[in-house]
């Protein structure tokens, strides 16, 4: 039988070029931009009310482009060029964010204390409006340029590429983003929003500095709708790639539920403030470093069926400790051990994508992927506000926080049960042979 980790083939030593270190460099710092706002968006709604379920409708805007726009964001990305589509959404969410940053600064808009009902205020609905734009701004751009990576370096080199971006990444996003945020967040929550905008605007700046057209030959473009039913065709003729979308989707819904519930269950059980808050989240930063460092050789040591697995046991685990054992130390080694296998299962499966799918689909069946695969993002932030918001009826707070994580066991175990088979090394390695 063939061994799983013979479908991912050793990478030559090619050189990856100056244009992959200035999109290296790009995505650094618009996942710092994206940390600061893991920490910046639910505490500020955090100070303008203590409803659970009006925070997460932040959330939610933030996640709702995923689904309602991941789908035609793949047919702008294969009509046009995708450096430019990149450049244009970074520069949206400066301008975005710039705006609600000065909004604050007006006197009144920032209320003394959070209130403990639904806000209906001027903040809050901007705050919504914000989040919402720099949301679909974030689906365009996050598959603008993932479809520009393998355009930039050769496919033999993808899982190194992706390695190294997933480190810089997640260094920028859960290691330096979040504490830096809960600093700033100390010194003044405007000047948070203003470094999270700025952050984008140099971003766009290097892509900006990169040579070259990034448009794709392909046939002439038919309706948008006719565009889109020729992705998902595609990757619902592929058995192991539908499957992978699927329970991407199930898998992000639990990590969003997951990270919701930590924010109030962090500052009221945990005991734990801004900063404190943000340092907990280096978990997921230093796991997914070691996750992106080493994820070729963990891929070959325990095959690529064993680590998607991981990743989901990952899940289970992390909820488990938050619920029986909330010490500030265990809940950052689960918060480490998830990071590492998650983006393990990102290095197997974004590289198999840009390696197999034609590069005038792959911004489409990018687009399907992500829109079953991420586009479940804004239901699990609902779900996590809204068990919370139903639990306090029948039990304490403490205990009603703690909701979002007994459905994430749950969820979890049965997503496990469900993808076990699928993702078997003999389903890999048949995909990867086609």
């Amino acid at each position: 039988m063939t061994p799983p980790e013979a479908s991912l083939p050793l990478p030559a030593k090619l050189p990856l070029g100056r244009a992959f270190h200035r999109l290296l460099l790009s995505s650094g710092l618009a996942n710092l931009a994206d940390g600061i706002g893991v920490v910046a968006w639910p505490w500020l709604a955090s100070l303008i009310t203590r409803d659970p379920l009006a925070i997460a409708l932040v959330g939610v805007a933030q996640k709702l482009p995923w689904f309602l726009f991941a789908l035609p964001s793949g047919v702008i990305t294969d009509r046009f060029d995708r450096r430019r589509l990149v450049i244009s959404m970074d520069v949206l969410r400066f301008v975005t964010l710039i705006t609600l940053s000065l909004a604050m600064l007006a006197p009144g808009m920032l209320p003394q204390t959070p209130v403990q009902d639904f806000p209906f205020d001027p903040l809050y609905a901007l705050l919504l409006l914000c989040a919402l734009i720099v949301g679909f701004a974030e689906v365009l751009r996050d598959n603008s340029a993932v479809t520009l990576l393998p355009s930039i370096v050769p496919h033999d080199r993808l899982e190194t590429a992706n390695g190294r971006m997933g480190s810089v990444e997640t260094v920028m996003n859960m290691m330096i983003g979040p504490p830096l945020a809960g600093l700033v967040i100390g010194l003044a929550l405007p000047l948070a929003f203003g470094l999270y905008g700025l952050a984008f605007a140099f971003a766009g700046l290097l892509i900006l500095s990169i040579p070259g057209t990034f448009r794709t030959e392909r046939p002439e473009p038919r309706h948008w709708v006719a565009e889109i039913r020729e992705g998902t065709a595609y990757l619902f003729a592929r058995p192991l790639l539908r499957d992978l979308a699927l329970g991407l989707g199930v898998l992000n819904a639990i990590e969003v539920m997951l990270l919701t519930g930590m924010v109030l269950y962090a500052q009221e059980v945990m005991q734990l403030n801004s900063a404190e808050y943000g340092l907990l989240l280096t978990g997921l930063a230093i796991g997914g470093v070691i996750g992106g460092l080493l994820g070729e050789p963990i891929i070959r040591r325990f095959g690529a069926s064993a680590c998607i697995r991981a990743t989901i046991a990952g899940c289970l685990v992390w909820a488990l400790i938050v619920l029986f054992l909330p010490f500030p130390s265990l809940v950052w080694a689960a918060l480490a051990l998830s990071a590492i296998t998650g983006m393990v299962w990102n290095i197997i499966t974004v590289s198999l994508r840009q390696r197999l799918i034609p590069p005038h689909l792959l911004g489409r069946v990018n687009s399907v992927y992500r829109f079953f695969g991420l586009g479940t993002m804004p239901l699990g932030v609902l779900v996590a506000g809204v068990s919370v918001t139903l639990a306090e009826h029948v039990m304490p707070r403490p205990q009603a926080l703690g909701m979002p994580f007994i459905l994430a066991a749950i969820l979890s175990v049965l997503l496990l049960a469900g993808l076990w088979s699928r993702v078997s090394p003999k389903a890999l390695a048949a995909f990867d042979g086609r």
